[in-house]
């Protein structure tokens, strides 16, 4: 979700600096089943344009013409869908509809804490009875240095604390996922491509022989030329996924040996099962050490077993595979095929 969040806050900033007011519809609780779930988000211009979704599509037109009322009045409201007796699910949403201003300093202190990949906090105030209004809805963002915006300027600025005639729905909102891909090939573009498309931060690395630039990567955040000793410097963490396909064994072994001092939640091969067999061997005699907190954490061959064939196939089953491991499901990996992936 901090991906949504992050282009809320970027087209809201956009609004601010054009004189746009925006409201913010948050889905704070849910009784049932429904597509999406509580602490989803979507921002509304005044001229009726929108960023993001609450529902897969049948929820967005009520919530338009409720926030006409928010831009009146500028004050909070709740608001309820019960899909139980229209198409879709069978639940019953209560969205909280808020004025949204991102000022420049506002948008400054959030892009910093995403940059720092802090995670962001939220926490909304919200009722249940629609019927009778309450000043005091709205939500609070809490960032890394203390700081905190409050999307309500109508309500006390000391009211943090849970209140008692109010709900409250917090949410924590990790750094955004990346995903890095050692290697520059026409598989890394298609790779890269869907990666963004997921809402991930893709850095591509290339060897400095290679002539390619960012433009040859769509939706790619970052391309780098360095050398695997220089790897070390890349900013790894738990929250990111690596992909070794320069197509170039050697090279592939010699990055994945500069960040065992990482730790990604995947990574991922390309290749053969003789292939991830030999990175095994010579992970185990270069690093003993690190071999078996790693070895867990290598795919190979990287993706679902979904018979992948060309590029664009192979990529949507690396994507899938690493949704999978994030996501704790237990699924066919390539990896578990003890021969070969193809017939």
């Amino acid at each position: 979700m901090t991906h949504e969040f992050k282009k809320i806050v970027e087209n809201a900033f956009t609004y601010y600096t054009k004189g746009t007011s925006c409201v913010l519809a948050t889905v704070v609780h849910l009784e049932g089943s429904s597509y999406r779930k509580p602490g989803v988000r979507m921002l509304i211009a005044e001229d009726g344009m929108m960023t993001g979704a609450v529902s897969g599509g049948c929820v967005e037109k009520e919530v338009l013409f409720q926030a006409a009322t928010v831009f009146k009045t500028n004050l909070p409201k709740m608001m309820t869908y019960d899909g139980r007796y229209r198409l879709g699910c069978e639940g019953i949403l209560y969205i909280l509809i808020e004025p949204f201003s991102i000022n420049e300093q506002f948008y400054k202190s959030i892009s910093a804490d995403l940059e720092k990949r802090e995670p962001i906090k939220i926490a909304s105030y919200y009722s249940l009875d629609i019927e009778n209004p309450i000043l005091d809805l709205g939500s609070v963002i809490q960032l890394s240095n203390g700081n905190v915006i409050k999307t309500n300027p109508n309500s006390d600025e000391s009211k943090i604390e849970i209140q008692d005639t109010l709900l409250y729905f917090q949410q924590e909102l990790s750094p955004l996922f990346q995903l890095f891909l050692f290697g520059a090939e026409h598989d890394a573009v298609q790779l890269g491509q869907l990666a963004a498309l997921m809402g991930w931060e893709v850095t591509v690395i290339a060897s400095f022989k290679d002539q390619k630039e960012l433009k040859h990567f769509p939706g790619v955040t970052n391309l780098l030329h360095i050398n695997p000793e220089e790897s070390h410097t890349l900013s790894i963490d738990e929250n990111s996924a690596v992909v070794l396909m320069n197509h170039n064994y050697a090279t592939d072994l010699n990055f994945l040996l500069h960040i065992l001092e990482k730790n990604p939640v995947y990574i991922g091969s390309l290749g053969s099962v003789k292939r991830r067999e030999k990175l095994f061997n010579d992970l185990i005699e270069y690093r003993p050490e690190k071999a078996d907190l790693f070895i867990d954490k290598i795919y190979g061959p990287a993706g679902l077993d979904i018979g992948a064939i060309t590029p664009q196939e192979i990529a949507n089953s690396i994507i899938s595979e690493i949704t999978a491991v994030l996501r704790n499901k237990e699924i066919k990996s390539l990896r578990d095929i003890p021969g070969s992936i193809h017939a």
